[in-house]
């Protein structure tokens, strides 16, 4: 079901059609070199060194990342984003895998039971929409599909506080109005605290904007969120 206009993370989702999705391989790389000087490379380095079978790839864009892992041909995937038009599109691309698509937002009860050895959340919380509370629970959401040994890595933008220059803090702005992005106030320190809420053990690194991440040893999950899930 496509997700509803009023919903706060539809403007986070919403530029992501077909026209996009057919650009975003040429133009983000650029941007994340240019703008937020961060190279693919790190963030590559960091799916090949943590992604396991079975494996969530939480908002996979056009399946780039997941192409270029590593992981063995045949091993399951499940990819979950609340546009069908990306699920499609990133299964599309990485027929080599055998994949899954589940059609749902990361800041909702996840409709997965898991459990995953690895969780990727790769350029996503950026645009989930704030305060820091409510993007808490989308990890908090996650940690709780995860194996116990299971890993959730990925990668986010930072904001006003992280090390910008003129030009990023200039696209971050209208970014953020346009509501591509929520992130403004997102920091490094925002980061490890939501992270370590739900895991045992952080390692953050950051490369130009962009703090890339991995989280080791899910906590139990919070007994509202076990409440919520019995609820769904």
């Amino acid at each position: 079901m496509p997700m509803d206009r009023n919903d706060p993370a539809y403007r986070g989702q919403a530029d992501y059609g077909l026209t996009m999705l057919r650009a975003y391989d040429h133009f983000v790389p650029k941007v994340g070199r240019v703008v937020w000087r961060c190279p693919g490379a790190p963030l590559l380095r960091n799916y090949r060194e943590h992604i396991r079978s079975p494996h969530l790839d939480v908002g996979p864009g056009t399946g780039w990342f997941l192409e270029r892992s590593g992981l063995p041909d045949g091993r399951k995937v499940t990819l979950l984003d609340p546009n069908s038009t990306v699920l499609a599109y990133a299964a599309a691309h990485v027929p080599r895998l055998s994949i899954d698509t589940v059609e749902a937002d990361v800041l909702k009860p996840l409709p997965v039971a898991g459990p995953y050895a690895s969780v990727a959340l790769n350029l996503v919380l950026h645009c989930l929409p704030g305060p820091s509370s409510r993007k808490a629970l989308a990890i908090e959401h996650l940690a709780a599909v995860l194996e116990p040994d299971g890993v959730l890595f990925g990668a986010s933008v930072l904001g006003l506080d992280g090390p910008q220059t003129r030009v990023s803090r200039v696209v971050l702005r209208a970014f953020n109005r346009r509501g591509a992005f929520d992130n403004l106030h997102d920091s490094e320190a925002m980061l490890r605290e939501i992270l370590g809420a739900s895991f045992e053990r952080v390692e953050l690194q950051i490369v130009g904007s962009v703090a890339i991440f991995a989280a080791f040893g899910p906590r139990p999950p919070h007994p509202n969120l076990r409440e919520a899930r019995t609820e769904e």
